[in-house]
């Protein structure tokens, strides 16, 4: 197999070109980009800091073939060509673990995995000269998306999802994922000098993930990886390596002011608790705080938010008073930005003036927009 490997890190639609950014700021070559996937190029050390660094995908997947396919016979054929003992030792445990299919002539999941199972046992058969694999080794489970008849196949690299950096163990109800949070945060203008408040904090992931990023933390530093077990196609050097370079970009005694509110005690105690495990709970001030006490002394700050946008249907009667609210309290901050993610239709009308800018994302199945309002650029000596 070549030293350079394909890459496909998927990503929440609408976000592609943040996760492109994080991968080139890596110092990796992009090489197409899709509706919620990025493919890119690099050699085993990339699998390993994709891994560690990347904020905003749920997993590194290595990408071994793609080819177009309108019946079984051609998936299975083409399955079979694509030459699986590059990548899989004899002893693999081996199995399709995920098919998803839109707008292709073939679109049951588990036909789709039976045939490609069957068509990866017969390439090995042919390579390895036998009709048994003990299937006892490392774990290579692989995923495969079909779009258009055109199908994509990788082995998930990762393992437990990216959004699971170890430090969640508590949630709040509605939470915003890891993953999502952090492309928000650097879909703004807001870097850790800055100041940040999410007035609706909930578990505490906005203000965990921005105290992440201003000290420098790598999301899967804690963490471990399914790929560190495949010694054959990834040195243990390469994870070595990524570890060390993540120790050695680390700042725990940064300045940062940001700051978590919300109403409910018990969900303060939890995103506290989840701070302390994230290894930041020395850069987040965290308060029990309702929306309408919301004020700093600050100029040129940022309030980034998932506010309740109805869910749940008691919560519904709600939401014009905590968005009005909420407009009316970032009047008041007249030199601040706000950004926030909400699934509440009437969002911009309650908070008293029309976004500069919105996104339309899915936080799950959730249809949401990301509304921004920007503020004043601070001046040069306060930036």
């Amino acid at each position: 197999m070549a030293n350079e490997l394909m890459l496909l890190t998927p990503c929440h639609f609408g976000l592609e070109s943040v996760l492109k950014r994080e991968i080139t700021d890596l110092g990796y070559t992009i090489s197409k980009v899709e509706d919620g996937k990025v493919f890119w190029k690099g050699g085993p050390d990339a699998v390993a800091r994709g891994n560690v660094f990347l904020r905003t995908t749920e997993r590194v997947l290595l990408c071994t073939g793609s080819f177009h396919a309108e019946s079984f016979e051609e998936l299975f054929e083409k399955t079979k060509q694509i030459p699986w003992e590059d990548y899989l030792p004899r002893d693999a445990r081996f199995w399709v673990a995920k098919a998803n299919s839109i707008k292709s002539r073939l679109f049951s999941p588990s036909d789709i995995q039976s045939i490609m199972k069957k068509a990866i046992v017969e390439r090995m058969k042919q390579t390895w000269h036998t009709d048994w694999f003990p299937e006892t080794g490392a774990h290579y489970p692989i995923r495969v998306s079909l779009l258009k008849d055109e199908v994509t196949v990788g082995i998930d690299t990762t393992g437990t999802s990216l959004h699971k950096r170890g430090y969640r163990q508590l949630t709040a109800k509605a939470p915003i994922s890891e993953t999502l949070a952090s492309a928000l945060l650097m879909l703004t203008p807001w870097k850790g000098s800055r100041i940040l408040v999410d007035p609706f904090c909930g578990s505490g992931t906005f203000p965990i993930e921005a105290a992440m990023m201003a000290a420098h933390i790598a999301p899967g530093s804690r963490r471990s990886f399914l790929a560190e077990t495949w010694k054959q196609l990834i040195p243990e050097s390469c994870w070595r390596d990524a570890r060390e370079e993540a120790a050695a970009q680390e700042d725990l005694h940064v300045e940062t002011d940001i700051q978590g509110y919300d109403i409910d005690r018990e969900v303060i105690r939890s995103a506290r608790e989840n701070a302390i495990k994230a290894g930041v709970d020395h850069l987040i001030h965290f308060q029990q705080r309702p929306v309408s006490s919301l004020s700093h002394h600050g100029s040129y700050g940022f309030i980034v938010t998932n506010p309740p946008y109805g869910e749940r249907l008691e919560d519904s009667e709600t939401l014009p008073e905590i968005y009005r609210t909420l407009g009316e309290r970032f009047a008041l901050l007249d030199t601040w930005s706000l950004y926030l993610i909400t699934g509440y239709a009437d969002a911009e009308r309650y908070i008293g003036r029309q976004a500069q800018k919105n996104r339309k994302l899915y936080n799950g199945m959730l249809k949401t927009y990301f509304y921004q309002y920007p503020g004043p650029r601070p001046p040069r000596r306060e930036a």
